[in-house]
């Protein structure tokens, strides 16, 4: 499972001191074409396949200023997610027109208004007291958007995070190799066996073909990239 360009640009990785600042620099000069300015369609055709109460609690981590959060609070939930940018943090409530509370909740600034909350801080610092309980993982490309030698540890974060009765819908995009045939497209992507078998189930729901441009060399022919929908639980 390789970024994909169109969607993720070049984002750094939030784990080093160095990455960091990448992460950062990124959002403070504007360079965010990998923020979607609509709720992703995919979320709401397969979220009721989750059968989450309304009252469940939403964890989404690597968040930025999705609005997918604002979608999910609307169906009655509470989320929380975790980003590092306060300035992603701080765009999200003020774009959106609300007026959050902060306070400090060990390494982390909590910013919440109503049932919108997120702990603005690194992923990998996270604790489970940090986080509390929540239910259901809503997780759009942060695979994606991580290199592939951090990939490992965000899935070792994630299962020390999630309780055992929690449910995860993941979203990625895998460049289909040119030599890959259909049932090799169309499955579970092999990275995404290594980095969960060992302790969940995974569920391939969904896989949607489109063929892409790179907005960077658009002369070049189209890739086809495969949109894929994962439902995932722990073993």
């Amino acid at each position: 499972m390789t970024p994909d360009s169109s969607k993720v640009s070049s984002i750094g990785a939030v784990l080093t001191n160095q990455d960091d600042r990448l992460w950062l620099e990124f959002w403070l000069a504007q360079r965010t074409d990998f923020h979607q300015s609509l709720v992703n369609p995919l979320l709401c055709r397969f979220w009721p396949s989750l059968e989450s109460t309304r009252s469940s609690r939403v964890f989404v981590p690597l968040c930025g200023k999705s609005l997918d959060m604002l979608w999910l609070s609307q169906q009655g939930h509470e989320v929380i997610g975790v980003e590092l940018s306060p300035v992603a943090v701080e765009g999200f409530f003020r774009e959106n027109g609300l007026h959050p509370v902060q306070r400090q909740v060990g390494q982390f600034t909590l910013w919440n208004d109503g049932n919108l909350s997120i702990l603005c801080g690194d992923y990998f610092a996270l604790t489970a007291e940090d986080i509390g309980h929540f239910d259901t993982v809503y997780d759009r490309a942060s695979l994606t958007a991580l290199p592939e030698n951090i990939r490992g540890r965000y899935v070792e974060q994630l299962s020390r995070l999630v309780p055992n009765t929690a449910k995860i819908l993941l979203l990625t995009i895998e460049d289909a190799a040119e030599d890959a045939t259909v049932a090799q497209a169309n499955g579970i992507d092999a990275e995404i066996t290594s980095l969960f078998t060992s302790k969940f189930d995974i569920d391939l729901a969904y896989v949607e073909s489109v063929f892409e441009l790179d907005p960077e060399s658009p002369q070049l022919p189209a890739k086809r990239a495969e949109y894929k929908v994962y439902r995932i639980c722990v073993r």
